[in-house]
């Protein structure tokens, strides 16, 4: 990270249900002492800022307020959440239009200030705006990283601890390619402490692995059409992982988690965006780590990364 940026400041763009909810998740993190919310729409900015620093007493001091993007330009990192929502029934990809044309507002903004600290995106869909990102920003790549698919790694290592009755932290395992209908399970290298996951399952008495598998690989890629479904909106898991991967930012923990990003020949895939496990420090995206895939999970891979790059070629950039 650059000199001009405080460390101790976060920008987010965007006070839907996402962004609040991900601002509220910061204000308890402690990481920042400086956040400053902008959206569209300045009422809901300081609705939010007014009852998001009510709960400072009881947490750590911060100083919240609903900004403009003259006050982003130092910030260690930027968030951007603003974007339609899906809706029911509705693929992240059907919000690709409508969300590019927001992106395509809101990056020139950003570019203009010269902003020296991570750019995360976290509208969707959120590999193809990443990648809108970074073609409408000119930034280092590194700087410009997605969520990517941190939550859907995050409800599979839940659904493998429910599965197991084993605490989820103790599962490795990644969701990998779109964060979206087309994402892979990457089953090769899943293990539970270092033991293969197979070979897990059959010490808590499960044998029927194929099924097993496909369950919960179906339940992780819908269980955002499930939430939506139920109460029309996905933000705490979210929130959550907003809040995990900024800590890797501001800690330099070089933590291994699978954001979005650009795709240079790796398994074949080039100049498209998507999630594969990382390094990620305080300069962003560091290096892809190389997990065990089988070559159907590769082959998976490269029809996800297909499918992406068939909406980026009907994008005007």
């Amino acid at each position: 990270m650059t000199e001009g940026v405080n460390l101790r400041k976060v920008a987010m763009i965007g006070c839907g249900f996402v962004g609040s909810a991900s601002a509220f998740s910061l204000m308890n993190s402690g990481l920042f002492s400086e956040m400053v919310l902008i959206d569209a729409n300045k009422e809901k900015a300081e609705g939010e800022t007014m009852d998001i620093s009510h709960g400072v007493p009881f947490s750590r001091h911060m100083q919240i307020y609903a900004g403009d993007y003259d006050d982003i330009t130092d910030a260690a990192i930027i968030i951007v959440t603003a974007g339609a929502n899906q809706k029911p029934g509705e693929t992240r990809l059907d919000l690709v239009n409508k969300n590019v044309a927001i992106f395509k507002s809101i990056m020139p903004e950003i570019k203009k200030r010269n902003c020296k600290g991570t750019i995360l995106i976290v509208a969707n869909p959120v590999d193809i705006l990443t990648y809108v990102a970074i073609k409408l920003l000119g930034f280092e790549e590194n700087r410009v990283i997605g969520s990517g698919t941190v939550l859907d790694t995050a409800r599979l290592k839940y659904e493998l601890g429910e599965h197991l009755s084993v605490d989820s932290r103790s599962v490795h395992a990644f969701i990998i390619g779109e964060h979206g209908d087309s994402e892979i399970a990457a089953w090769s290298s899943a293990n539970v402490s270092g033991i293969k996951l197979d070979d897990f399952c059959e010490m808590r008495g499960h044998y029927d692995h194929k099924k097993a598998d496909e369950e919960i690989a179906d339940r992780v890629k819908n269980s955002a059409y499930e939430i939506i479904k139920r109460k029309g909106a996905t933000y705490y898991g979210i929130a959550m992982a907003v809040r995990r991967i900024c800590e890797v930012i501001i800690r330099d923990e070089k933590s291994i988690i699978p954001v979005s990003s650009m795709m240079h020949g790796e398994y074949g895939i080039d100049n498209v965006v998507l999630s594969m496990p990382s390094v990620v420090g305080k300069d962003g995206f560091e290096t892809r780590v190389p997990i065990e895939l089988n070559e159907e999970e590769q082959q998976k891979l490269r029809e996800s990364a297909e499918t992406l790059k068939k909406v980026l070629e009907g994008l005007d950039l």
